[in-house]
Formats: C-alpha cells, structure tokens, sequence
C-alpha cells in the first residue's frame, strides 16, 4: 500500500456532492486509474491527470461528496471503471463529441463557418440528464462564444461562432475528466490592430458534477470600443432558447445586489437603422433580399440576424456602407446611453428583464450571477476568476431567446481575458449563492 494521504479541507459551511478534488504526489506513477481509500472506509477511483503530471509529480483528480473535511489515501492501480463520462452519438454534423458526464448530456461542436446560426462552434445542445430539457434545441445558438471587441460593428464583424471555425484536440480522455482545447483564428475585419489574432478555449468536463469550467487566452490586443480603450478585455456570451413565447430564463440577479439600467438604445437605433437599410439601400444581390425576407417580421427575427446585415463577412452590403451607417448609430447611441432618462437602480431582488424595454438589462460589476425560471426552479449560475465590470442580460419572450453576455452598453466588452469561468445548472434557485460560493471556493489541500 502506497504511503500517499491527502487531506482536504473545506472553508465553507455546508455539503459537497460530487465535488472534482485535484492532488499532486511526488512520485512518478504512469498508470491512469487509482483506487483511494477514505478515512470513512469507502473506495473512490482517482483519474490521472496526464497533461499536468511528469516524471517526478502525478496529479490525480478524484470526485468526491463529503462536508468539512475529508481525507483520501491511494492504495492501488486499477482498470478503467465501468461508470464514467461516456460518449453518446452526436446531434449535429460538426460535433466533436457528445457527452454524457452523469449529469448533464451536451454537445461540443466546432462550426461551420457558414455563417448562420447553426454554424456556431461552441456547446451547441445542453440539458441537465434528470431535468432532460435541451437548453439549446433548435442547434441555432450555442454557449461560450466570444464577441466583443473583434465581433462588433465597429470591427465590421458580428459572431465568431457563425463565422470561423476552430479545431478541437483532446487533452484529457478519462472517466472522471475530459478536457478540450479549441484553436481558432478571428478572421480579419474594418480595424487593422485586430486582424489576425489567435485565440485558445479550455472546457473541462467532471464525472457527475453540476458545473463545468473554461479559460479563454487570446493574443495580445487593445483597441477602442464605445469610444474606450479597451486592451485585452473580451465579451463572452451564453445562449440559451425556449421558442417563440418561451423563456429558459426570466430572472436575473447578482449575488451582493444588482445594479443596473433597463434598456438597449443601441439596440433600438440598430434596428432602425436596418429598417432603412433594408428600405433605402442601394444594395442589391441575393444576400440583400435574404436579409429581407429573413427580417420581414422583425420583431421575432433572432438577433444575430440583425447584427449580421452590417458584417464585412457576409457581404450584403459595401465596407463604405457599413461604416457610414453604423457611424450614425454609434454616435447616437453615445448619446442616449450617456443620458439621465434612464436611472440606475439598486435591487437586491431578481429582475424580471422580459418586463423591461428591449427585453434589456445592464448590469453592474459582478464575479457571482445567476440567471433563472421563477417558476420552475432551473438556475444557470455564474463565477468568474476576476469581476466581470458589466454584463448585458437578455430575456427575449418573443423570440425565446435568452442571453448571458460580459459587456456593457454599446457592446463594450468588460471581462478580462484569462479569467476562469465555472458554470452551475440545476435546479439551484434557492441555494444559488451557495452554489456561487462553492464554485468560487472549492475544498482545499490540508
């Protein structure tokens, strides 16, 4: 028997269920599955953690529930186990790998490229395995995608999900942790100081855990957004979808109190500027009446459809006529968002953000926000590494179309690249800021 004890100690109050806990021992031990041995006498199997381990360290991760304290020793080697992450035939075409975790069912996915909504790369379907409700349904929206600053009209852009592709390579393959490392390219649009820019994604996935996490790395960049400079800050946002009339979501709040402003005038102008776009142009083509009969009633229309008509990529209309028109609109969205009409105000309770114009919220700095169904009790819970200085919430009732998205008015991207982000969903709404705390503090070494 090996001599190999770790203690772990929780500095919360409360019970962890299925809590990932990752340990290094100084000693080389090639063999990928480990039985341990609990203080309490129950046998757990450890995974090895190829990609951090060498020849004089291993790092282990093993997933555990206890509450306090716990203690783990390892005793032997043993084949794989027979309960585990496990891949399931895929949805969409582009899928990488479809994975049941013992929790949830989703669907990683590296885009087309096609420039539609199903073209997006990123979680693509997403449903909790007891709840079995696909988050993601329709294939057309996608969690984890980032915007902000390369995907703005500023930048002749709009969606990186649509619009490029990544590769997917596998970092760790095992029954208690898989990890996925997605390599992409953010193609080239109106600014020059943004062209060219690489950027990685980490996801990792556990055995049995009601969370998942990622890191978004991206070359070194800094730019002006909304008239601010902006250096190496990003929009992340997370999709969701009910269909027409439908809300996955439709409450928000930030755990210590949330500040925040109703509205999008920025997206008010914009579809008043595509309305006369759409009426005024001198464009003409395939592309241009697409748009048209996909905006015939634009109110249900998906969003991105509306961003997509003033992308350089799709190329409905000249660079010349993109930049004048989206001039007009950032300077009067300078404007209004910088006005007084619209006060900030200060609530310790859940916004109801389908109730408020343009089904619109933005809200203050946060590290700990949730996003949740007052009726039937699902929460997706959020905590970033570092505060994210702004989000803008989304609960679209008309079109289904429910929103998570690290930036501030006129599309200021606010959460530093680099940052961690854990991601809870369960049926969490009265306990979320447990859930909150546990994921920013998980059980540490004794």
């Amino acid at each position: 028997m090996l001599a190999h004890r770790i203690e772990f100690v929780d500095l919360l109050r409360g019970r962890r269920i299925n809590q990932p806990v990752h340990f290094t021992v100084d000693v080389h031990l090639p063999q990928k599955y480990w039985t341990a041995r609990l203080d309490d006498g129950r046998i757990v199997t450890c995974q090895r953690i190829d990609s951090q381990s060498d020849e004089q360290r291993t790092s282990f991760v093993a997933i555990l529930t206890f509450e306090g304290h716990v203690a783990i020793t390892l005793v032997e080697p043993v084949t794989p186990p027979d309960s585990g992450i496990r891949e399931l035939g895929p949805i969409e075409a582009d899928a990488f790998v479809r994975l049941d975790t013992g929790y949830f069912d989703l669907e990683l996915c590296t885009g087309t490229g096609k420039g539609i909504g199903s073209s997006k790369w990123g979680i693509r379907h997403f449903a909790g395995i007891d709840e079995g409700i696909d988050l993601l349904s329709s294939g057309n929206n996608a969690i984890g995608g980032f915007y902000g600053p390369f995907f703005t009209p500023e930048n002749g852009l709009i969606n990186p999900p649509e619009h490029t592709t990544v590769e997917i390579a596998t970092v760790e393959d095992g029954a208690l942790m898989r990890k996925y490392r997605m390599r992409g390219t953010v193609p080239d649009g109106l600014r020059p100081e943004l062209a060219g820019k690489a950027f990685e994604i980490d996801w990792t996935f556990f055995h049995n855990a009601h969370f998942f996490e990622r890191q978004y790395r991206i070359d070194d960049f800094a730019t002006v957004i909304n008239g601010r400079s902006i250096t190496n800050k990003i929009t992340v946002g997370d999709e969701f979808e009910g269909g027409i009339g439908e809300l996955v979501f439709d409450r928000f709040s930030a755990y210590h109190a949330t500040p925040y402003r109703e509205g999008d005038p920025y997206a008010g102008l914009l579809v008043d500027m595509v309305t006369d776009t759409l009426a005024t142009t001198s464009a003409s083509g395939s592309k241009v009446e697409e748009f048209r009969a996909g905006l015939a009633d634009i109110e249900a229309a998906h969003w991105d459809l509306y961003w997509r008509l003033f992308s350089v990529w799709e190329g409905a209309l000249g660079r010349a006529e993109i930049s004048a028109r989206l001039d007009r609109v950032r300077d009067e969205a300078h404007v209004v968002a910088d006005g007084t009409d619209r006060e900030w105000k200060i609530t310790d309770q859940p916004v109801n953000v389908s109730e408020v114009p343009h089904q619109t919220v933005f809200a203050g700095p946060a590290s700990k926000t949730v996003e949740f169904h007052s009726e039937l009790g699902r929460a997706m819970v959020w905590w970033t590494s570092e505060a994210s200085g702004a989000f803008q919430i989304v609960q679209r009732r008309q079109s289904g179309w429910v929103n998570w998205g690290t930036n501030g008015e006129n599309e200021c991207p606010e959460l530093p690249v680099g940052v961690t982000i854990r991601t809870a969903y369960g049926p969490f709404v009265d306990q979320w800021k447990v859930i909150a705390d546990q994921l920013e503090s998980p059980p540490v070494r004794h």
